[in-house]
């Protein structure tokens, strides 16, 4: 069985025009109940595991069958059929039978046909194609985001009628919503259709040409075929690794001071916070602590108390969940993600790929919240959050929002046979969505400020805290406030300084990337979906462009080489706009504000300028990446590394940190009064100095 097509354009909108023209006349122009439906009716389910959630919560009578061992369900309603067939995940993909590039021509093909390792889908789509023939009606109950819309739109554009197509929405695989959703079904949703096909078709235009570009110019220089790859949210990502690697390997501390201070109180000493402008000079740290020994009495200039509270947590989004898991058990986002959607499938979650963090009053938190009391770790704590809420649950709301999804929830179902990982990520979820209805954690904090009559520089702080009221702390422990108790004070009161010194801190380099924070930027500059970052990350890393390790991720020379070449000839694919800006022309769709091909003749006219630039300098672009991927020998090596000489025989990163130390030094001369072998020796037993710096400090009296 072989399919093609190349576009769906206006065809399939006179077909939904028609559709909801017929929806009008029979009285259902918003929605149909699948009870009144009558004839053969195929609903196509994700995957197996949401099949089996479907059959019994439309029915408790209903049979299971095997065809080329993939299983199905039937339920005979005495006036229909309904047939719930399972999909696994995308069984089409684009493809083109078109070599080299550019290529701007492809077709949707089975994806056995296209991904050697999906030949399991063969059997699916077998299995697909011969329930749905003769079908009277067809429901994509896929996953209700744009990824669930397309993978059903395809199954029934090639084996069904899109006329005659229905979708279902929800959230969660409870039995009690899937029975409403069934009850409220809607015509396809055209616009998230359009929206993810042009995402589809955007990363393979964007990918295929630039990664054959790149790869055509290896093969140009080796005469190798080396897989290389290249995306349109995948560039942009590698590159801010890159340039977060380059200034770490860079970096060369900075000395500055501080002043630490004890003061006398009660008979007690506290010590306090320097809190005045920065002291950049040795000879100001030491002036400074002369008037300090000198006058040592301090005034209270501002002394404040105040009762703060803290409202709850909203419930997790996908990237909050992510984050949490991180930064407690240390999962990677890919780690989570999978995890969550397991939980998902097995109906004790809803939907996790959701940016919302709101939860609607639809939802019948009692219920959900009185289940979670018969599970022994948490009863007490609901029996508690009744208690304090008199019942009335009203859950504390994000700002962020989701069309398709809440905010991820507990469905009350009961967990069973979880690992130890998958109990963590419940447990995570449950006890947010729990303490998403407590009250305010409650705090006491002081905060006191002192200053010195002799220099405004001379200023100092401390604050303390202490917890009055735990409120939603106490259903979600993962975090915690820090008590410090400190006594009272007045403005006007004078302290004595019982200890008084300075201390030489130095500029911090840029903070190390790992798996979560890059998740975390990658949301912030709005690249890629909740459903595809994760998966992004993770394919950097095994196309080892990026490696993980003790220090976080970091890029290698492969990577380093695609970016250097990306950059100079690809700018437009390296940067955050470019992406951002197809992200929201991708929400247009998705709005109905914006046609999809409008979209793809965009990114193919830019695609064109890029490779026409690209190939005046494929063989000298060529040789670098070979260089980097170890397909030729460097011929003028670099005496620190392998890479090729730039200037005094040093590679272009070591020539950069060859310049940084000698620029640097006159700031370190200045501040702390060293000589230039001072200056080397302290660089050399700081752990923050860069790793080219170092190498290069290693060996400078071998640089010409």
């Amino acid at each position: 069985m072989v399919v093609y097509i190349t576009s769906f354009k206006i065809d399939d909108w006179i077909k939904k025009l028609r559709f909801d023209k017929k929806m009008e006349k029979t009285g259902f122009a918003k929605e149909i109940s699948i009870w009144d439906l009558k004839g053969k009716i195929v609903i196509i389910a994700e995957k197996p595991k949401a099949a089996s959630k479907i059959a019994p919560a439309l029915s408790p009578k209903y049979n299971v069958y095997k065809l080329y061992g993939v299983p199905y369900y039937v339920i005979n309603t005495g006036y229909s059929y309904i047939y719930i067939v399972p999909a696994a995940g995308h069984l089409y993909g684009l493809d083109t039978s078109i070599s080299g590039y550019p290529v701007f021509e492809y077709d949707w093909k089975p994806i056995y046909e296209i991904d050697r390792n999906a030949k399991h889908t063969y059997y699916f789509l077998k299995t697909i194609e011969k329930l749905c023939s003769e079908a009277d009606y067809y429901v994509n109950a896929c996953d209700y985001d744009i990824e669930g819309s397309v993978i059903g739109y395809l199954i029934i554009k090639f084996h069904g009628n899109i006329e005659k197509s229905f979708r279902a929405k929800f959230s969660s695989l409870a039995y009690e919503e899937l029975r409403e959703s069934f009850r409220r079904l809607n015509r396809l949703d055209w616009e998230m259709i359009e929206a993810g096909l042009c995402r589809h078709e955007l990363d393979w235009l964007w990918g295929i040409n630039i990664s054959r570009a790149l790869m055509n110019a290896v093969r140009e220089v080796s005469n190798k075929k080396i897989v290389l790859s290249a995306g349109r949210v995948q560039t942009p990502t590698l590159k801010y690794v890159v340039d977060n690697n380059i200034s770490r390997n860079l970096f060369i501390p900075i000395p500055q001071y501080t002043l630490s201070v004890t003061i006398i109180k009660d008979g007690k000493e506290f010590r306090l916070d320097y809190a005045g402008s920065t002291i950049e000079t040795r000879d100001e740290a030491e002036n400074l602590i002369k008037i300090l020994n000198t006058d040592k009495l301090l005034l209270v200039t501002d002394y404040r108390e105040e009762v703060v509270n803290y409202n709850p947590l909203p419930a997790f989004n996908l990237g909050d969940l992510q984050s949490e898991a991180a930064r407690i058990y240390g999962f990677s986002p890919y780690k989570t993600q999978s995890i969550a959607e397991k939980l998902y499938l097995e109906a004790l979650i809803s939907y996790p790929r959701t940016n919302s963090q709101k939860l609607p009053p639809s939802i019948n938190y009692r219920v959900i919240v009185e289940s979670l009391g018969k599970i022994d770790r948490y009863r007490n704590l609901v029996r508690e959050l009744l208690a304090e809420t008199h019942g009335y649950l009203k859950p504390v709301q994000g700002v962020k929002e989701d069309p398709a999804h809440p905010a991820i929830y507990p469905t009350g179902n009961i967990p069973s046979n979880l690992s130890v990982d998958e109990w963590k990520i419940y447990d995570l979820i449950t006890r947010r969505f729990l303490a998403a209805f407590a009250s305010k954690a409650v705090v006491e904090r002081r905060h006191v400020v002192f200053k010195h009559s002799d220099s405004y520089k001379l200023v100092f702080q401390t604050s303390g805290q202490k917890v009055i009221i735990q409120g939603w702390l106490k259903y979600y422990p993962f975090i915690t406030i820090e008590e410090r108790i400190i006594p009272k004070f007045r403005v006007g009161e004078r302290v004595i300084v019982s200890n008084a010194e300075f201390k030489r801190i130095f500029t911090k380099p840029p903070e190390r990337i790992s798996k979560i924070k890059l998740l975390k930027w990658m949301e912030s500059v709005e690249i890629g979906t909740e459903s595809t970052r994760a998966r992004i990350i993770e394919l950097l890393f095994k196309r080892k462009y990026l490696r993980n390790t003790s220090r976080g991720a970091e890029a290698t020379d492969i990577g380093l080489g695609v970016i250097e070449v990306l950059s100079e000839y690809f700018p437009e694919l390296t940067s955050v706009e470019l992406t951002r800006f197809f992200e929201k022309e991708m929400e247009k769709i998705r709005n109905g504000f914006k046609n999809r091909n409008e979209v793809i003749e965009e990114a193919r006219n830019t695609i064109k300028k890029l490779l026409s630039r690209f190939d005046d300098k494929k063989i000298e672009l060529g040789q670098l990446l070979c260089l980097r991927l170890g397909l030729l020998k460097t011929k003028n090596k670099c005496i620190l590394c392998n890479r090729e000489v730039y200037n005094r025989n040093l590679c272009k990163y070591h020539y950069l940190a060859f310049e940084e130390i000698k620029k640097q030094y006159l700031v370190w001369k200045n501040r702390e009064r060293v000589d230039y072998k001072q200056y080397i020796s302290i660089l050399k037993r700081l752990n923050s100095t860069g790793r080219w710096i170092k190498e290069v400090l290693n060996i400078l009296d071998n640089i010409q």
